[in-house]
């Protein structure tokens, strides 16, 4: 009894750090994404070092220079961003 706890707790500690890894990796892609746009648009920032979710895409971005951004998809399907 007491090896089969063992293994479930291994099998859970296992689970959430796989789980810890994929969302670093889904963070580092939309933190990469997020300062793709913002650049596109043409707005200073250098690189965007962390991000909140608002809702499907809308995030607020904060640049290392110090700008913060909301980025989202406006009525007209239109990837905006307004500095905050």
């Amino acid at each position: 009894m007491m090896k089969n706890i063992k293994g479930w707790i291994t099998i859970v500690a296992i689970s959430a750090f796989l789980a810890g890894n994929a969302r670093a990796a889904e963070d580092a892609a939309l933190l990469k994404d997020l300062t793709a746009v913002i650049a596109l648009l043409g707005l200073p920032c250098g690189q965007v070092i962390s991000a909140t979710r608002l809702t499907d895409n809308d995030h607020v971005a904060t640049c290392k220079d110090g700008n913060r951004y909301r980025v989202f998809v406006n009525a007209e399907g239109r990837v905006v961003a307004q500095k905050q």
